[in-house]
């Protein structure tokens, strides 16, 4: 080097120490300036340019227009190249004229300069690429500005001493240099427009990170403008930015599922080779036998799908992770410095300085890690949502038998997020290694081979750790499928409530809930005590390094003295070392738990799907619409075929009937024909789009609008005629909302008739070619049935020409139908037309001989009397519906105001009823306005995001919940346990400074022995308050679920009517999760990092008093940040909790509904949907990652203010101080920006993690029903004897505020008296029967049974002493002996008689397990007429003195129908019966009929009676063709 800079006056040495080092006006030699000083910024910008170019290549926002910046930027390059020349021409000119400049006079001008230039071009470059601000050249130019201000100073000097300028034209020029340099570093500050065409300039709240500077995307500070707004009033949705577009779910997903598709084909590739016709040798067959078993790999595909990420994440940490030692070094330079006495003071601050820089350097390399960390696990969660959810959409029947909704949920929910809880520690993996291995070497170089020693203990403790873990895995898989369980059981619990309440069979269900719980409370206690032990290892073992190291080091050689730089840089070499040792079993845990999610996933994703090829949808046989061929059919490949040898040809335009007993298999061919059954031969075709109607409407919870119009659009005239013809604008009035009327989950707020008649004006809309109509007359009246039948399905109906087939149990629709199909067990059994099948005198032809009405009656029917009929129902259905929807007084006006138009207009005479129906049409065809729509047309309570500051009495209650007594212990154990240890740090500080006597230190014995006491000490503190908060947070755990689990149970109905239960299972899985798993943790840490950052003060401003002058801004800085942060972080956690349920509501209401949505091909829509709720959740998670960026930078900005400071009163004050003091004070200085940071995360955490008590606790005290018993006055034994029931004056309404559903009822049915009750839909018929129970609670009046006033006794002895058959037969999973007698209170023998009389022996019998046959989740896996018979088989076994039937032989054919009657008739003789009619034939021959109209006793009497004092029970009669 010295050779470059040549000799003479202007040559120099490379390097002089007595220029540059001892000295205390320090400065480096022209050459070195002149060489390496200006070739730095050179080297970096042509190392960065390969990777950078790469960069550019790929990422491509558009361009940007050339701008006035743009082409002062590009000016100032193109200037300094010149310069950088004329330099160069300026040597040569020296050459020429015989001066012999040195070669580094030609080198640097011409390396510079040829830079200059490759910056000029890149800034051009970057602005085609569209760069707004470029990180690299800003680096270059910052360099540039750094490397030249020591030359800057240097001339200034030299020329002030040598009194003239040497070399005036350098001189010159350099300055000229350096301005130039300056002003395109500012420049380069400032950003370019946004490129032409870029997305930004269509979005209304673009990300700001997106057009960030590079200083402002270093530090984050782009985040500020939300954090203050955070600050200064809750956030909004509207406030949070929209998702960058390579965020967006459809983006992410699509990814991820290339990926695993094509892990797929490489899985199956080998198979299908092993598959090909080959002759081969044994050893062939061996090696084609191994890949059969290879399954895709999940994992693999998300490596491949985020490489990038992964790759970008591990640059960063490499680089954060070299830069961590260089502080120790400068540690260790430090205290030689403070020893010395003699050495220049500039050189403390420079190392103060270089201390803080590189600190600095750390903080904004490690951010930038995290942030790119983080935002790929949010992007890997959102792909594993996506990939499920597509899954979900395309599996078989039998996958859903074996996986519930719940398991499903828990899929997407609480696997997928611990994806994204441990990837933040995935470079762990190699970086934890690297950590090791360099602070080994490092400690190495201080101790010698004593550092061994300490490596030896971590070494040892590695296989324990694992042990402990392995064992952690086991109990977490045994407590996921609890979890699992508990979530599943509670699932059925509130769908099936209502049914739970009727019964009274709450207390069998929370006991089984309570057993899991336990089960699960205990393997979470031992996870727990495992947890503590493994806390308790790590936060000893850098101790326990520290100390078996330095004992090694002082007790092997006499000679070895324990000074303050080795024990200090070894300290901080071992809190080096901590940090990546603490984080393992965070890593080791979360990757046990992944892979066990990871299998889970797997599993899922590897399941069967349905064969999209098995319905042939493109060719058919000429003429016909749907064929069948040989067709067999099962539901699972395991299970026995459902349907075999199936031949059914069906032409264009057809009406199919098909009819058959109960379980025959009508609706397994209509999902033969969905192609939702596994098809084990034949061929099946179906040309034409489908429209299907099931036989239980799936309604979703959207407007009932939304719910027809099912994603077309939105066509007024053929929308009024769908509801028209379905006889749903009567209903429309009624709603709150109209059209606009949400509809709760489930299709909560419309009665079992308006939900069928909004699934079929869904398919009626759709216009398809093909409606496969699974049943849908049966749930509804049979006025009703007749109209729908006319309007719509019938030859003389809307779908008249399209092809129909129609599974029904309505024998009076036969004759119009084109022909029937009659099924038996699985086989047709005789096919037809009417006629046909009567002259053909089979089985079918008796039956329906004995089932017929009267047909010459039917015939008779007139013109007007059709038309009568059409008014009569809309009058009747506008009625009240009140018993039926949750509503708001508003409505009502606007029914009344309907009520008087309807009488003014039917006053012009009833033989102008036609006009008025009319006139009635278009008059809804103007909307409801939709202001008062949104007042009135939610039924579902909006989910309510808390605000401000979490309340304080939340941390109480959860104090309280822990234990008092144990929360105060916790706190002084740790308190204690930091005492010791800086009392432990005090000692070793004050060993390091004991006099030496003949280069010995003489009490090393005791020294060591009192270090090592108080080392123990602290370690058993801290595994005592391990323990100690186990045992709180498993006893809060349990108090706070068994609160909200009774209180749930205890709910009124009216409470889940409102409530979606995705919110009420949302506080029983993820909140319950987080009080289970996550609070505990959360606080352990934040104690820790409180008592850290206190100790850490404590100790600095003991060893530097000085320091309290800057602990007051500090503090005060930190208080601001983090004021900012909570309040911001806080409300957006919030807002991202809410956003989370609707993902998984949608999730589980699409599973129910797959069948429909495949039907009515709507997949890729759903897809859509669901998307957009994973990006409405991910716009607000996305700015939470963000704002705990913010708050690390800002944060370890005060950290590292501590570390400068401290270094720096330890130079100002080098005098007073022993090396051992300073090496105390900088070595804890050094750990303070951890602890400061995770302090406020933490207590962040902790209040995100709080709000699930406060959710939990909300949900504990809402308002419950009526006590189960009152011990003060419970029912007498065998009441009631006679079951005398009787109303005085009883009105009741849904809710307060709501109108009456039942005004001022009162009757008399006397004991063992058969009564049918009957009215037009909403006329408040249920209402009377739940009255009865007291799901409703009077407003006014009372009811008696055999004298005995229900209100004075408790619900349990009320209920359980009544029977009812509920109109939605509900089975809970489990075996058919628990959903018969959950109680275990009756005897084989009684269950069989029950299932005898119940026509169900049969089935049961031919069952493999007999009564232990298992029912899947609602039953799924018996038809609904069979379930409909098991609850007839529950009413039979509790054979109570008052029976009620809801609507209760809706879906069982006519013959299993009069076998139900007869059991009734026969085994209820001498009970009461009360029986809401739907087929008006079942309760002819009862003692009386009452006919309810809008909630009032219109008629009671006999049927003959009312029959002939013709009012509104003889027109149903009639209708109904039974008068």
């Amino acid at each position: 080097m010295d050779r470059l800079c040549g000799s003479g006056e202007l040559g120099s040495k490379f390097w002089d120490s007595n220029l540059t080092v001892y000295t205390n006006t320090p400065d480096l030699t022209p050459c070195f300036q002149n060489s390496l000083l200006a070739w730095v910024p050179c080297i970096y910008l042509w190392a960065a340019l390969p990777c950078y170019l790469f960069y550019l290549r790929h990422h491509r926002l558009g361009y940007i227009v050339l701008s006035c910046l743009s082409r002062l930027k590009t000016a100032l390059g193109v200037l300094l190249w010149c310069i950088s020349w004329v330099d160069l021409f300026y040597s040569f000119h020296g050459l020429v004229h015989g001066s012999s400049p040195a070669p580094v006079f030609f080198i640097t001008p011409l390396l510079v300069g040829i830079t200059m230039l490759l910056a000029t071009l890149l800034i051009q470059y970057e602005r085609l690429r569209g760069v707004r601000s470029s990180g690299v050249l800003i680096i270059f130019w910052l360099l540039c500005v750094i490397c030249a201000i020591i030359p800057f100073r240097s001339k200034i000097l030299s020329a002030l001493a040598e009194g003239k300028i040497l070399d005036p034209f350098r001189f010159t020029t350099f300055y000229i240099y350096f301005a130039l340099v300056l002003c395109a570093f500012i420049l380069s500050c400032f950003q370019e427009k946004p490129p032409l065409f870029s997305p930004e300039n269509l979005d209304t709240n673009p990300c700001p990170e997106a057009s960030a500077g590079f200083f402002s995307r270093l530090s984050f500070w782009w985040f500020t403008k939300l954090a203050i707004l955070g600050y200064r009033r809750p956030l909004e949705d509207s406030d949070l930015w929209s998702l960058p577009e390579e965020d967006c779910s459809h983006k992410v997903v699509q990814r991820l599922l290339e990926a695993w598709q094509k892990q797929q084909t490489q899985a199956s590739g080998p198979q299908t080779a092993a598959l090909e016709p080959k002759i081969a040798g044994e050893d062939d067959v061996l090696l084609k036998a191994r890949p059969k078993t290879k399954k895709p790999s999940f994992l693999r595909a998300l490596v491949r799908t985020f490489t990038s990420s992964l790759l970008m994440g591990a640059c960063f940490k490499l680089i954060q992770d070299l830069l961590s030692f260089i502080n120790p070094q400068l540690l260790s330079i430090l205290i030689r410095f403070i020893s010395d006495p003699t050495a220049p003071t500039w050189w403390g601050f420079l190392l103060a300085g270089l201390m803080f820089v590189s600190s600095t350097m750390q903080t904004l390399i490690l951010h930038q890690h995290y942030h790119c960390i983080f935002v790929m696990a949010l992007r890997i969660r959102t792909a594993i949502i996506g990939v499920i959810y597509r899954k979900a959409l395309t599996i078989t029947n039998s996958v859903k038998r074996e996986y519930t909704v719940g398991e499903m949920v828990n899929l997407m929910s609480v696997d997928a997020q611990r994806f994204m809880d441990v990837s933040p520690f995935i470079n762990l993996l190699w970086s934890a290694p690297l950590q090791v291995i360099l602070a080994i070497y490092f400690l190495w170089q201080i101790l010698g081979p004593s550092s061994l020693a300490g490596v030896a203990v971590i070494v040892l403790l590695i296989p324990l750790n694992g042990a402990v873990s392995m064992k952690m895995k086991t109990y977490q898989v045994q407590q996921m499928k609890f979890k699992d369980s508990r979530i599943k059981l509670m699932s059925e619990i509130l769908n099936g409530i209502k049914v739970l309440k009727l019964y009274a069979w709450e207390p069998t269900f929370l006991e089984q809930v309570e057993g899991i719980r336990q089960s699960e409370l205990q393997l979470l206690r031992k996870g727990a005590y495992l947890q503590a032990i493994s806390t308790f290892i790590w936060v000893c073992t850098p101790f326990m390094v520290t100390l078996i190291t330095l004992g090694v080091y002082v007790c092997v050689d006499e000679n070895n003295v324990l000074d303050a730089e080795k024990a200090f840089v070894s300290l901080s070499l071992f809190n080096i070392l901590k940090l990546p040792l603490n984080l393992l079993p965070q890593l080791i845990s979360g990757m046990t738990q992944t892979s066990v999610s990871l299998k889970r996933i797997q599993d899922f994703l590897n399941q069967d799907e349905l064969d999209p090829q098995c319905v042939e949808r493109k060719t058919i046989s000429p003429g016909c619409a749907i064929t069948i061929h040989n067709g067999t059919f099962s539901w699972s490949k395991d299970l026995p075929s459902t349907l075999h040898s199936l031949n059914i040809q069906i032409p264009k335009g057809a009406l199919v009937a098909v009819v058959g007993p109960v379980g025959c298999g009508k609706s397994s061919l209509v999902s033969a024909l969905l192609g939702e059954m596994e098809k084990l031969e034949g061929a099946v075709s179906v040309k034409g789009s489908v429209a299907y109607v099931p036989q239980q409407a799936w309604i979703q919870n959207c407007t009932l609008q939304e719910n027809v119009l099912f994603g077309q659009p939105m066509h007024p005239k053929h929308y009024q005629q769908a509801l028209e013809t379905c006889a749903l604008l009567a209903d429309l009035d009624v709603l709150p909302g109209g059209d606009q009327t949400e509809i709760g989950e489930k299709g909560i707020n419309l009665s079992g008739g308006q939900r069928q008649r909004v699934s079929l004006a869904r398919a009626v809309y759709s216009d398809a070619n093909i409606f496969l109509l699974d049943d849908p007359l049966s749930a509804v009246d049979s006025h009703v049935a007749k109209h729908i039948f006319d309007q719509v399905i019938g030859p003389e109906g809307v779908l008249a020409g399209k092809t129909r087939v129609l599974v029904t149990h309505g024998i009076s629709f036969l004759p119009q139908t084109d022909f029937i199909i009659v099924l038996a067990d699985g086989q047709i059994t005789e096919m037809g037309h009417y006629s046909e099948l009567l002259q053909h005198d089979g089985s079918f032809a008796n039956f329906l001989r004995n089932y017929a009405p009267d047909e010459n009656q039917e015939a008779n029917e007139g013109v007007l009397q059709h038309a009568n009929e059409e008014v009569l129902l809309l009058e009747d259905t506008l009625s009240t519906h009140t018993d039926l929807t949750d509503t708001e007084p508003a409505i009502y006006e606007v029914r009344k105001q309907f009520m008087r138009e309807m009488s003014s207009l039917s006053s012009e005479g009833e033989g102008q009823n036609r006009p008025v129906l009319k006139r009635y049409t278009s008059s809804l065809e103007k909307e409801v306005p939709a202001t008062q729509t949104k007042e009135t047309g939610a039924l579902i309570k909006e989910e309510i995001a808390e605000t401000g500051n979490v309340k304080l009495n939340v941390y109480w209650d959860y104090a309280k919940s822990v234990g008092l007594c144990t929360t105060l212990f916790i706190c002084l154990l740790y308190a204690g346990q930091n005492a010791v240890a800086i009392g432990a740090n005090v000692w070793l500080s004050a060993w390091t400074n004991d006099v030496m006597e003949h280069g010995q230190q003489n009490n090393t014995s005791v020294r060591l022995g009192v270090y090592a006491t108080l080392g123990i000490l602290q370690g058993l503190l801290v595994m005592l308050s391990a323990f100690t908060m186990v045992v709180g947070a498993i006893q809060a755990a349990r108090l706070l679920h068994t609160a909200l689990l009774h209180n749930q149970i205890r709910a009124p109905q009216s409470f889940f009517d409102t409530t979606p239960s995705g919110r009420i299972l949302n506080r029983f899985s993820k909140d319950v999760y987080v009080i289970d798993e996550v609070l505990a943790p959360t606080i352990l840490m934040l104690f820790n990092s409180f008592y850290t950052s206190i100790s850490t003060i404590v100790v600095i401003v003991v060893s530097t008093p000085l320091f309290c002058v800057v602990v007051l801004p500090l503090a005060v800085f930190y208080g601001f940040v983090q004021r900012f942060y909570v309040a911001t972080s806080r409300q957006l956690k919030r807002l991202e909790s809410i956003s989370r349920s609707p993902i998984f509501s949608h999730f589980s209401e699409t599973v129910t509904g797959t069948s429909v949505i495949r039907a009515y091909g709507r997949v890729q829509d759903f897809k859509v949907l669901s998307d957009a709720k994973v990006d409405s959740n991910q716009k607000t998670t996305y700015p939470y990652i963000a704002s705990n960026r913010w708050l690390g930078v800002h944060v370890e900005f005060v950290g590292n203010c501590v570390v400068l400071f401290s270094a720096l009163f330890a130079v100002i004050g080098r005098n007073s101080l022993n090396p051992g003091l300073v090496g105390l004070s900088v070595s804890y200085a050094l750990q303070v920006t951890l602890s400061l940071n995770w302090m406020i995360r933490t207590m962040s955490d902790l209040e995100s993690n709080i709000i699930a008590v406060e959710r939990v606790k909300e949900y504990s005290k809402t308002e419950t029903e009526a006590p189960w018993v009152l011990e003060s006055n419970r029912a007498p034994e065998g009441w009631p004897t006679s079951g005398v029931v009787e109303f005085r004056n009883y009105s009741v309404r849904y809710r307060p505020g709501l109108e009456l559903v039942l005004k001022n009822l009162t009757l008399h049915v006397q004991g063992g008296e058969k009564v049918g009750i009957v009215g037009r839909t909403g006329a408040g018929k249920s209402s009377m029967t739940l009255c009865l129970f007291r799901i409703l609670e009077a407003a006014e009046g009372e009811i008696f049974i055999d004298g005995l006033n229900v209100a004075h006794i408790g619900l349990h002895d009320l209920r359980s002493q009544l029977t009812i058959i509920p109109q939605d037969p509900i089975l809970f999973s489990g075996t058919l002996r628990m959903n018969l007698d959950p109680f275990g209170r009756y005897s084989d023998e009684d269950i069989w008689r029950a299932l005898e009389l119940s026509h169900l022996s049969a089935f049961v019998s031919s069952q493999p397990t007999g009564l232990d046959f298992q029912c899947s989740e609602g039953g799924d896996n018996l038809s609904v007429g069979q379930r409909q018979l098991v609850c007839l088989a529950r009413a039979l076994l509790r054979k109570s003195r008052v029976l009620v039937l809801d609507e209760a032989t809706a879906a069982i054919d006519l013959e299993t129908d009069d076998l139900i009657q007869g059991t009734i008739r026969t085994q209820f003789e001498d009970c009461t019966v009360l029986t809401i009619a739907h087929r008006l034939n079942t309760i002819m021959d009862y003692n009386r009929v009452l006919v309810l109209d809008k909630g009032v006793v219109a008629e009671f009497d006999s049927p003959v009676n009312l029959i002939a004092a013709g009012g509104i029970f003889y027109g149903m009669a009639k209708d109904a063709g039974l008068a």
